[in-house]
């Protein structure tokens, strides 16, 4: 199996950053896709940044230019750099790893919950 563990995340004032990490490891041959997502009270899981196999990323158009989303496939582990955080940014966020090979299928993460006071 594969099993992803989150970390960061916390209380933060509006303009401020967090990192948040999220490290997958089991019975990993390859891992495709990293992402991030957050489900605000009330709403539904979006996207809100995605990175390929390759680097390539892509964010969600109200992240984007302060969120960063970076991956390191030495430590199969994915990062989401939140700045200038907003409280509209206030949700559980989720990372999703992609894997493909023996053991593949799209894994969760824990969840970890980022707070952002008006």
């Amino acid at each position: 199996q594969v099993q992803l563990v989150q970390s960061g995340g916390g209380l933060v004032q509006p303009g401020g950053s967090l990192r948040l990490s999220c490290a997958a490891s089991g019975s990993i041959s390859r891992i495709n896709s990293m992402g991030w997502y957050r489900q605000a009270p009330g709403n539904q899981r979006e996207p809100v940044a995605t990175i390929s196999s390759g680097g390539s990323a892509n964010y969600a158009d109200s992240v984007k230019g302060r969120f960063t989303i970076s991956r390191d496939n030495t430590k199969n582990t994915v990062y989401l750099q939140m700045n200038s955080l907003k409280p509209e940014d206030t949700a559980v966020y989720y990372c999703k790893v992609s894997v493909v090979g023996g053991v593949s299928g799209d894994f969760w993460g824990q969840g970890t919950q980022v707070t952002v006071p008006s």
